[in-house]
């Protein structure tokens, strides 16, 4: 059992490290996600979630994350973050 829980440490230290190799494109906008989404979340959610999001989707997440979950994000900063995520990773 300790030997399995020291293999799940190693392992999760691991993939945690490996985000590091994860960064988002350039493009207006960037720093406004730079400066309010990566201090929720991790930089992977958002190509993750690219393949499934358009600019319909990133809008209603940008919301729910402000208003649901309470991110405190300016009103003035998400039509660029939403512009941003739409452009760069959005479902095509």
């Amino acid at each position: 059992m300790k030997t399995m829980l020291i293999s799940l440490l190693l392992l999760s230290g691991s993939a945690l490290a490996d985000e590091a190799s994860i960064w988002l494109k350039d493009g207006t906008g960037k720093d406004k996600v730079m400066a309010n989404c990566v201090s929720c979340h991790s930089v992977d959610y958002i190509p993750m979630n690219s393949i499934f999001l358009d600019r319909n989707g990133w809008t209603a997440t940008v919301n729910k994350m402000v208003k649901a979950l309470g991110a405190p994000i300016k009103e003035e900063d998400i039509p660029p973050i939403v512009d941003y995520l739409a452009r760069y990773y959005g479902k095509r």
